[in-house]
């Protein structure tokens, strides 16, 4: 009878130190897990949330994460008018509790296409659709105009009002922006992304 007890209290010692052990890698494999994942697979697993971005050397922007792109994301505001953001221009994101939460699981990376869509590409599409948009800089200045051609690593710009279509007597300057100095593009008018 004594043994039987003293066998129990055996069995029942080392099922808990099992689950204990067992809690402590299933606590370390989230570590781990978390230790690997990207800002950009944050970002893809928050598309439709409301986020807050505060920008290297700007402003803030806020809106809904409508799109995410190899390193760029978007987010599309009151007025319909989306805003791309570089990942590198982030400082800090503000998210509701829930979807920071839902961000940090597991989540896909995405379709195939947006993880190879780049800021770069993004940019040549604006060329190619002449949207009017207002370029943040890092500096915090604000140049308006359309976007002439993009590169690797950069973008012309022909400056002139938002409201204004791009023709020669409008516009009032040139630019060239390394992709680097930008904090974020604002499109003059709603574009599908």
């Amino acid at each position: 009878m004594r043994w039987d007890r003293f066998f129990e209290d055996l069995e029942t010692q080392l099922d808990s130190e099992w689950e204990a052990e067992r809690a402590a890698l299933d606590s370390e494999s989230e570590r781990l897990r978390l230790a690997k994942l990207p800002l950009r697979e944050r970002l893809v697993a928050a598309v439709g949330a409301d986020a807050g971005a505060d920008l290297v050397g700007a402003e803030s922007v806020s809106g809904r994460v409508s799109a995410v792109g190899a390193d760029w994301c978007a987010l599309d505001g009151a007025n319909a008018h989306a805003t791309l953001v570089p990942l590198g221009a982030i400082v800090a994101l503000t998210l509701t509790h829930e979807s920071l939460l839902r961000s940090a699981r597991a989540a896909s990376a995405g379709s195939m296409l947006s993880q190879r869509m780049t800021f770069g590409f993004v940019a040549r599409d604006l060329v190619r659709k002449r949207v009017p948009v207002a370029i943040v800089l890092t500096s915090g200045r604000t140049l308006t105009g359309t976007i002439d051609r993009a590169g690797a690593d950069h973008l012309d710009v022909a400056l002139h009002d938002v409201d204004a279509p791009r023709r020669g007597d409008a516009v009032n300057g040139h630019r060239m922006i390394p992709f680097a100095a930008i904090a974020a593009v604002r499109l003059g008018a709603p574009v599908a992304l």
